[in-house]
Formats: structure tokens, C-alpha cells, sequence
């Protein structure tokens, strides 16, 4: 009798000092109200750097929540990146969700706690945090509850369609403009494509269309490893086998993917339940091929670079289970939320100091654009480096700046780009007076 109390006076001691070191937070599985009351929570204790706002609603009418932390919330400002955490895509991969809600709750409490790193973070970064994409499928799968979920239990929404297999195919399209030197980014999109997307699948794209995000992750379960783009193999015959498949920012996506795995507890070592991943990243289709994902879309949609992080080999750890996961995930989202802050980043206007949209930033060697925002500012992340970079826009000349990028902050790039018309003005009415030279 007294070796068992001792036993319970020892798990008590442990689970208290465990409190401690993760801020004294309950942990525990969130259902949907769990969730939304812990998000207004948040919001209630830190209302100057936070808002929430719905981005859509689920199939049976669940809002999809995302809240956001900046030091001017609701507003862009220029040359201050956008990024955003996406949990629970698939419903049944549950530890993404309580790391983000648990994530919201660290920002706010060392943010009032004068945590230097944290505040710049939230000065200097509009940061997005959607805990849950696929609250339908929680549901289902958290009334199996951790000791009996199945495998593939609430994985899909309320129609059971997997949201990562469910954006428009723009691989195929991607691969056959590489053939032909056509389009390396913002592809369009297919005819209908709303019809043909999910409810959940069309809010994120049009979240997508709404914010120029740089940088993104997308917390999944059932491995532990991080893994970037792209997903689809571009050889249809390896389409059920493993094949690398690299984009034009092959290094970058690697060292992403090594940021958070070094950082993180134990992924970095390679273990993914019962196979083994070198520094614990991969490439998508080098594991398997996929289509139709998001990490990919993002990429070939918009400005923003995506890495997909599997975080657990449980999809649906035991509450207990929680605590450890965090302190190993703890720093890894922090360090990954910082790179958002590296490469290059500047202003883009005409001669008249106006800001321009949709400019085309390019770099000499690497086949993927990005291009300015509404407000005109772009943000390209880069390796440490010398870069030609070129801003290009329909209507204007060319402009192109060499560039060194080193391993700190983004390094200020500004263009000013002179419209056709009046470059040819100038050209012609110093033909006509040429003493004015």
C-alpha cells in the first residue's frame, strides 16, 4: 500500500513539475466549443495583439476559426510578412490542433511576460493560426476517443472526402509548362474549380486569395517527419512508387524542413515509426506520391512556400501523452515561424512613387516568380547568397539589382520601374533636343 502511494505521490510531484515547465496550462483534447471558448480565451487575455475571424464554414456549419496575432491586427502593413499554421486537416490527426490552440496560449502569456523573442515576432510578423481545417471530422473521430480510434475514422470531412487530396490538380499543368517554358507560377485555375472543391478546401483557397502568405505549415499525425514539395511525382509511371520530385526552391524547402526537425525534440533523428528519414525530412513524393495536396497548391497558387510537418506516429494521443509533445514542438514552431524572415523583401513603385500590384520578382537561376502585393510589397525567401533579381511588370521596363542575402534578417531590396509609354517620351524627346542632354 505505501509503494503504491509513493507511486501516486511521485506522478503527482511529476505531472506538477511538468506544469511548470509548460506554463502551468491544463492540456487536454479540445472539442469544437472547447476549442472556439480556448481561442476567445486568448483574445480575452491579449485583445491589443490578437483577432479572431471565421474564413468559412465547414460542411455542417462549423466556422473555421483562425486567430491571429500582430501588433496592428486586422491590417497589412507593408514589408511585414504574412504567415499562417494550418491543424487538423484531417480530423483524426489530432495533436496539430492542441499544439496551435497551446501555441495561441504561449504567444499571448510570453508576449504579456516581456519575452523579448516573441514580442519582435509579433511586432514584426502578421501571424495566422487555424487549429482546426476539418472540425467535422474531429468530431467523428474524437466520439471514438484516443484508446479506440481507427486509423482512418474522421480522417475526411462529413462527407468523408480527404481534404488533402481534394485542391485543383495544378502539378500536371506545372509539369507540362517546364516541357514547354510556359508559366512558373499563380497558375490559373480550372473551370468550375469552386463546384469541384470541398466547402472546407474552398475557404482555404479563398483565404489564399486574400492574403499574401509567405510561409506556411500544415501539422499532420500518423509519422514523424517534415516534409516538403512537391507531393505529385512528374512521372505518371512512379505515380504509385517513390520518385524525387524537387521544385525550383529544392534547397530552400530542405532547409525549412531542417529548421523545424533540428529544433524539434527528436524528429531531427530520423525514427518515423518504424522506418527512418535522414535528418527526419523528406521529400513528398520521394515517400509517396500524392495529388491534389495543399502544400503543393500553395506553391503553384501563390507567393507562399508550405512544408507539411508529421508530428506524431499516434494520430490520437492520450491527453497524458500532450505535455511531452509540446515541450518538443515548443521551440520547432517558434524557430520555423522565424524564417518567414529571411531572403529578400522590398517595395515596388512607379516613377511617381506609386505603389504597384502583381509585379513579377525574379531570380536569375531559379524557375519560380513571386510577385508584389496590394500594398506593393514583396517577399522572396532566398539562401544566404549573391542573387540578380529583376522586377517585371506588363506596361513598364525591367528593373535589375544584384543582391547578397546573408543569414539573417531579409536584406531590403526596393524597385522603382519607369511605364513604357514614358521611357519612350523621354527617348524620343531627347532625339528631338539633343543639346538638353
Amino acid at each position: 500500500m505505501q509503494q503504491g502511494r509513493a507511486r501516486c505521490q511521485l506522478a503527482a510531484l511529476l505531472l506538477g513539475l511538468m506544469g511548470l515547465l509548460t506554463g502551468g496550462s491544463e492540456f487536454q483534447h479540445h472539442r469544437y466549443e472547447d476549442m472556439v471558448g480556448a481561442l476567445f480565451a486568448v483574445h480575452s487575455e491579449c485583445p491589443y495583439i490578437t483577432r479572431i475571424y471565421s474564413i468559412g464554414r465547414s460542411v455542417e456549419g462549423r466556422h473555421l476559426y483562425v486567430l491571429e496575432f500582430s501588433d496592428n491586427p486586422g491590417i497589412h502593413e507593408a514589408l511585414e510578412p504574412e504567415f499562417k499554421y494550418v491543424g487538423n486537416m484531417h480530423g483524426n490527426e489530432v495533436l496539430g490542433r492542441e499544439l496551435l490552440i497551446r501555441f495561441s496560449q504561449f504567444l499571448c502569456e510570453e508576449y504579456r511576460a516581456g519575452n523579448h523573442r516573441i514580442m519582435r515576432l509579433i511586432h514584426d510578423t502578421r501571424i495566422h493560426i487555424l487549429p482546426s481545417m476539418n472540425p467535422d471530422g474531429y468530431e467523428v473521430a474524437a466520439r471514438q476517443g484516443p484508446e479506440f480510434n481507427g486509423y482512418l475514422v474522421g480522417r475526411g470531412n462529413f462527407r468523408e472526402i480527404d481534404l488533402n487530396r481534394n485542391f485543383p490538380d495544378l502539378n500536371a499543368l506545372m509539369y507540362y509548362y517546364e516541357k514547354t517554358k510556359g508559366r512558373n507560377h499563380h497558375l490559373p485555375l480550372p473551370d468550375n474549380w469552386e463546384q469541384q472543391v470541398e466547402p472546407e478546401t474552398l475557404a482555404i483557397i479563398k483565404w489564399m486569395q486574400n492574403y499574401n502568405f509567405v510561409l506556411s505549415a500544415n501539422l499532420h499525425g500518423g509519422a514523424v517527419v517534415a516534409n516538403y514539395p512537391f507531393d505529385k511525382s512528374r512521372d505518371p509511371r512512379f505515380r504509385g512508387r517513390t520518385t524525387y520530385s524537387a521544385t525550383a526552391d529544392d534547397k530552400i524547402f530542405r532547409k525549412l524542413a531542417r529548421t523545424y526537425s533540428y529544433a524539434h525534440g527528436w524528429m531531427h533523428k530520423g525514427w518515423n515509426c518504424g522506418d527512418f528519414f535522414d535528418e527526419g525530412i523528406t521529400n513528398g513524393a520521394s515517400w509517396y506520391s500524392l495529388s491534389k495536396g495543399m502544400q503543393d497548391f500553395n506553391y503553384l497558387y501563390t507567393n507562399c512556400f508550405e512544408i507539411t510537418l508529421e508530428l506524431s506516429c499516434d494520430k490520437f494521443p492520450p491527453a497524458a501523452a500532450l505535455p511531452r509533445e509540446w515541450l518538443a514542438n515548443r521551440e520547432a514552431l517558434v524557430s520555423y515561424l522565424e524564417e518567414v524572415h529571411h531572403g529578400i523583401k522590398g517595395m515596388v513603385y512607379d516613377e511617381n512613387n506609386n505603389p504597384i500590384t502583381n509585379v513579377e520578382i525574379s531570380v536569375a537561376g531559379v524557375n519560380h516568380d513571386v510577385t508584389s502585393g496590394v500594398d506593393g510589397d514583396y517577399f522572396r525567401l532566398l539562401l544566404p547568397g549573391t542573387y540578380k533579381v529583376t522586377a517585371s511588370s506588363s506596361g513598364y521596363i525591367p528593373s535589375t539589382s544584384t543582391v547578397t542575402v546573408g543569414p539573417a534578417e531579409a536584406t531590403q531590396v526596393c524597385f522603382t520601374l519607369m511605364d513604357t509609354l514614358t521611357t519612350l517620351k523621354i527617348k524620343y524627346f531627347h532625339q528631338l533636343h539633343p543639346l538638353s542632354l
